[in-house]
């Protein structure tokens, strides 16, 4: 899918702005759109394009997100995410899933959820939880590792 995101976008780049196209080689993962913009007006002109763009090659986005309500205005109801189509930002919070990472769309912050392993209190039952953490962006590899590192000299330790 992503060749072909990408192809749509090098076919087209004559009919859009270069940040449209870059926007389709850079912030695409899988089948996300990861993107931050500077103003609401710029998001309101890149998710239009955006749609034109990739419309061009079969392509309909949808499950729009945003911590915008004027962004979010500018999106029909049925292209947004399920949780956001009647959403109100100034009366709920919203939580929306990218990539494994919970960003709650009120506050603008990313979290983890951590769901606790049932695993014996043994060194594989250890490595067991330290391999179950999914941090596909790299937020609590810092304590992964280290706790990685801890499981690594302890084994050192047992051989000597």
């Amino acid at each position: 899918m992503n060749y072909a995101l990408r192809r749509t976008a090098q076919d087209h780049q004559e009919c859009f702005d270069p940040e449209v196209v870059r926007t389709v080689m850079d912030n695409f993962y899988v089948d996300d759109c990861l993107k931050s913009v500077a103003t609401e007006d710029g998001a309101v002109h890149l998710v239009r394009q955006l749609c034109q763009l990739l419309a061009r090659g079969g392509f309909r986005l949808t499950k729009w997100t945003s911590n915008s309500k004027t962004v979010l205005d500018a999106i029909p109801p049925n292209e947004r995410a399920h949780c956001q189509k009647n959403l109100d930002l100034d009366q709920s919070a919203s939580v929306e899933r990218a990539l494994g990472v919970l960003w709650n769309t009120e506050s603008d912050k990313f979290g983890m959820k951590i769901k606790p392993v049932n695993s014996e209190d043994t060194r594989w039952g250890v490595l067991k939880t330290l391999s179950s953490v999914y941090d596909p962006l790299g937020l609590v590899c810092p304590f992964v590792l280290r706790a990685k590192l801890i499981f690594q000299n302890e084994r050192r330790l047992l051989k000597e």
